[in-house]
């Protein structure tokens, strides 16, 4: 039964008295950030209140008092996310970490940190580069949460050296809605002893329990790094010779491709000139870009004329070994590629992921879904761990839903899953639930029921809210 007018303000004097008046804010006090996320297609919301939490046992009571009352909750972090899975329900209440966001311990013996859900990715790597260590996720926003990033399970460009947020935690504090604290895993890098509870709260997009610590795995911080950037007159030819530096053992950091339209637009946006002469401007339609890294100046440079051989024997253009400003704005261009979809009027972004290998198959059916709906889709892309980025241009909705079908069928076609990093949150529920085998479907929502019977945990997001 939904909660009356009156039940809300007893909930909300009860939520004001748990975290503090200074900490909750509700009707048009909320602030409008925290009523979104950064999804193109969804609709904004604003909550009964929006409360901002201080300590675990601040969480516990929230979580209690909401789930006795039966009113929906939605975890908080910095709002990056582009399925709106941070997007509050109408008349529920928001708990944002904005507090709880402090590194707790930086253990340089075991190269481990633990920190609270609401640090910031800036604000972590701030704090390991003195101690020469890094956590390498980097998911293309620095604000991000790490919070956030564990309920998105989030990868980005470094992704194919060191992998996504699951690589890298070891362990957990969680709040389920009955306000049990569970520990989850700790400071060791193996370990078989019953469910990995630590995984299956990975990437749940705040579904099963909110997340109030995490124990991190860290790596030694290379000082030494070059960029290489290649362009080619296809896509195709940048995608094929992907498998071959994987092959190499040169071990990228990054490798990323850019198709033309969106590297015009990245660098523009960004104000940066690469100095790249205008005839093979006009000729290249990708290019490849390749990070590589190491301890000392003469492994970067023997990798680096390994990887230029490879490109001019893959039929690249040219090859540029780029200056370190110039590498680090093309990277700052790259991880800036929402933002340019977004000022230029796209529609959705998706962030399909297929075997790596068949990268070239799936591009060459996604020019032929575009071409058939009248839609444009332009594209980047992880290319070293086979995660595309694309950018749906099609301002009618029942076309680009179709639109949006046909291209996640193509990836699961191939092997591939809708979602690499970004998640399913609400955007891209109806076609998950669409698309995906319904015995997964239908274990997940027994997971579901097991943590949350109640159904108060972010209720509409990943699987939707079914009857009763």
């Amino acid at each position: 039964m939904a909660a009356t007018t009156s039940d809300t303000d007893v909930l909300l004097a009860d939520l004001a008295g748990v975290v503090g008046a200074d900490h909750i804010t509700s009707g048009d006090a909320i602030g409008e950030d925290d009523t979104h996320d950064e999804a193109l297609t969804a609709t904004w919301v604003t909550p009964s209140a929006v409360v901002r939490p201080g300590t675990t046992a601040e969480v516990v009571e929230v979580l209690r008092r909401c789930d006795d009352a039966r009113v929906p909750v939605t975890a908080r972090g910095s709002g990056t996310g582009l399925s709106g899975a941070a997007i509050p329900v109408e008349g529920g209440v928001v708990v944002a970490f904005d507090r709880m966001r402090a590194i707790l311990e930086i253990d340089t013996e075991n190269h481990m940190a633990v920190v609270q859900p609401g640090i910031t990715l800036a604000e972590l790597d701030e704090a390991l580069a003195p101690h020469g260590l890094v956590y390498p996720v980097f998911p293309g926003e620095n604000s991000a949460s790490l919070g956030g990033n564990v309920n998105t399970n989030a990868g980005g460009m470094r992704a194919v050296k060191y992998g996504v947020t699951r690589h890298h935690v070891l362990g957990l504090e969680a709040v389920l809605p009955s306000g049990e604290v569970i520990r989850t895993g700790g400071k060791v890098v193996k370990a078989t002893s019953g469910y990995d509870l630590t995984q299956l709260i990975v990437g749940s997009e705040g579904t099963l329990a909110l997340v109030t610590e995490v124990t991190l795995k860290l790596h030694p911080r290379m000082p030494h790094s070059a960029t290489v950037l290649a362009p080619f007159a296809t896509l195709d030819e940048v995608t094929r010779v992907v498998p071959e530096v994987v092959r190499s053992g040169v071990g990228p950091m990054i490798l990323e491709y850019i198709d033309l339209m969106t590297m015009a637009a990245a660098t523009a946006f960004v104000g940066l000139d690469l100095g790249i002469p205008q005839d093979i401007k006009d000729t290249a339609l990708a290019y490849l870009v390749i990070v590589v890294e190491a301890r000392t100046e003469e492994r970067v440079e023997e990798d680096t004329a390994l990887v230029a051989e490879m490109m001019g024997g893959a039929g690249a253009l040219d090859v540029y070994v780029l200056p370190p400003s110039a590498g680090a704005g093309l990277i700052d261009a790259r991880e800036k590629a929402f933002w340019v979809a977004k000022a230029n009027g796209a529609d959705d972004i998706l962030d399909v992921v297929v075997p790596r290998a068949s990268i070239p198959e799936y591009l060459s059916r996604v020019s032929e879904i575009a071409s058939s709906s009248g839609s444009w889709i332009a594209g980047c892309g992880h290319a070293g761990d086979g995660n595309v980025h694309l950018s749906i241009f099609q301002a009618d909705a029942d076309v680009r839903r179709e639109t949006l079908r046909q291209v996640f069928q193509a990836g699961m076609d191939v092997g591939g899953a809708i979602s690499g990093e970004h998640g399913i949150g609400t955007e891209k529920q109806h076609l998950f639930l669409e698309l995906e085998d319904p015995a997964k479907i239908a274990l997940m929502r027994r997971i579901k029921a097991a943590f949350d019977p109640h159904g108060t945990l972010n209720p509409g997001t990943l699987l939707d809210v079914e009857p009763g």
